[in-house]
């Protein structure tokens, strides 16, 4: 019981920061952002935001840095917007697991033509 208030609080903190970051936020630096996940702590009182970034490292950085700016007006609206007696702290994560499966996809499509190569 205890770990099903907070998993059904991070999947609608999830559900609002997409939108809020799809209509609200109109900030040039943040490019093709996907939130892949909330983490939230037992209390409800911090919230971890995984983000993954399309484009180059310096594109990831740009975007990363634009929702650290942004996270007081996006904790705000989650406040506004989900009944909680306190609003969690945010902190933005990048979530680098897309870059690595397609880094595990690459090598495993290398060596599949490598073996071809043999016959």
């Amino acid at each position: 019981m205890t770990k099903v208030r907070p998993n059904r609080v991070a999947e609608q903190i999830k559900k609002e920061i997409t939108d809020i970051l799809y209509h609200e936020l109109k900030d040039p630096r943040i490019g093709f952002v996907t939130i892949t996940g909330v983490e939230v702590s037992r209390d409800l009182q911090h919230a971890k935001v995984f983000a993954s970034v399309m484009g180059s490292e310096e594109e990831k950085a740009l975007s990363l840095e634009a929702l650290h700016k942004a996270t007081g007006f996006i904790r705000s609206e989650i406040g506004r917007r989900i009944r909680l007696r306190h609003t969690p702290e945010i902190v933005f994560k990048l979530d680098t697991s897309v870059d690595y499966s397609q880094r595990i996809s690459h090598v495993i499509r290398e060596l599949q033509n490598e073996g071809g190569d043999r016959s």
